[in-house]
């Protein structure tokens, strides 16, 4: 109903029903004012999630990690959404997990839980997502699922409903509660088998799950794993930032089934464009903040063969930790740049941490758009490097089987 949709909205009645259900949040307030918005931000600590509500695909949506931040986004969002207040939410930086269930007013049927490759911070839309969860404890597992069927049963939903979730050291939060159909749904609907849209529509009429052949809760997973990864148009728009975030950028995607993770995951990227390949040549620049993390993505292309290219700061780190580099001049500095590296076909793939509110006037944004338009995967997640240095692993000894995905039915009948 309506009045479901506003109380999944509204932030103060969705707090009163978090709360009666005893579920738990990122701390968070409700803002009218650039002011008020630094104000919280201080109250809740960087970084912080500013945006809009009651908008779709994560418009108006990004981290602040500092007050310039803010200013910077509180003047976006009020070009797009002025009626309704500005949300801004305690970053949490965990893995993030997506359900959609179909509900009958009395209980629910989950389908299946799928777990984000990227961590929260990048809109689900945006994100790698794989079912069943690989790495999720069965006791977080659990609570998803009583957090979901609570949930149901609180907003009153018939139909269908998309919550997202962050697991953070083993304690579920949630992130929002959409009482409606998402993008995933014919996703987890092909791979599970499960008719969720007919199901959704007979509740309407009154009929039961359990009277449609479906017991409430989750159902039992298949003896495989099916990935979904994003399609993205950058080529065709020009001078768009390729680096993804909480707004939503992409604009189609692709699907992976296989029986094992690393197979499932190498057919995602196949399908998504990406070139895949064991050993090649890559040049990585990221943030101070991402060098630590970046260092066995490092370690784990050079030991498989690659030629590490990677700029003043990001080379010295890497050398520093015994992983040799081929070090690269900033744009303009010198013959042997990361923008003529890519321009020039020398280099196979990118992985560019950008800081905080890139701007299009720094050479980390001309190096993506370069890659972009020169045909080179560029990889700005360092989940989704991880992700790739996973298939550069297997891709040589994998042997990709094939799945008919007009009958995928037949191969679900086979494991």
């Amino acid at each position: 109903s309506s009045d479901s949709i506003d109380l999944a909205e509204d932030r103060e009645r969705f707090d009163e029903v978090l709360n009666a259900c005893k579920i738990p949040r990122a701390a968070g307030r409700t803002v009218f004012t650039c002011e008020e918005a630094i104000a919280a931000a201080h109250k809740l600590g960087y970084p912080v999630l500013v945006r809009p509500s009651y908008v779709l695909g994560g418009q108006g949506m990004q981290i602040a990690y500092e007050d310039a931040d803010i200013v910077n986004q509180i003047g976006i969002i009020n070009r797009i959404a002025q009626k309704h207040p500005i949300l801004v939410d305690k970053y949490i930086m965990g893995t993030e997990v997506e359900v959609d269930a179909v509900c009958d007013g009395v209980d629910s049927v989950i389908p299946g839980i799928m777990q984000h490759v990227e961590r929260a911070g990048i809109h689900s839309g945006d994100s790698i997502s794989v079912y069943p969860p690989q790495s999720l404890s069965d006791e977080s597992q659990e609570t998803i699922i009583t957090y979901t069927r609570q949930l149901a049963k609180a907003l009153k939903v018939k139909g269908l409903l998309n919550i997202q979730f962050i697991v953070k050291d083993e304690k579920v939060y949630i992130i929002e509660a959409n009482p409606r159909s998402s993008r995933t749904v014919p996703y987890i609907s092909k791979v599970t088998g499960i008719p969720i849209v007919p199901l959704a529509v007979n509740t309407f009429f009154g009929k039961t799950l359990p009277e449609m052949g479906y017991q409430y809760g989750l159902q039992k997973p298949h003896d495989y794993v099916a990935v979904k990864m994003p399609v993205f148009s950058f080529e065709k728009i020009t001078n768009a930032e390729i680096n993804l975030g909480p707004e939503m950028k992409s604009t189609g995607e692709v699907l992976g089934i296989a029986r094992t993770y690393h197979e499932a995951l190498i057919k995602a990227f196949y399908g998504a464009g990406v070139h895949m390949i064991q050993h090649g040549r890559v040049i990585i620049t990221v943030k101070n903040s991402d060098k630590p993390e970046v260092l066995p993505i490092a370690k784990g292309l050079y030991d498989l063969g690659w030629t590490i290219y990677a700029t003043a700061g990001t080379s010295d780190f890497l050398n520093d930790h015994d992983i040799p580099t081929i070090r690269v001049a900033k744009i303009g500095t010198g013959e042997r740049d990361t923008l003529s590296l890519t321009t020039s076909g020398t280099i196979d793939l990118i992985i560019n941490t950008p800081t905080s509110m890139a701007q299009h006037s720094r050479d980390g944004f001309a190096i993506r758009r370069a890659a972009v338009e020169c045909g080179v995967t560029c990889l700005t997640s360092l989940d989704t490097a991880n992700a790739f240095l996973t298939c550069a692993r297997q891709v040589q000894t994998t042997q990709l089987s094939v799945v008919d995905i007009a009958n995928v039915n037949s191969f679900l009948s086979l494991v």
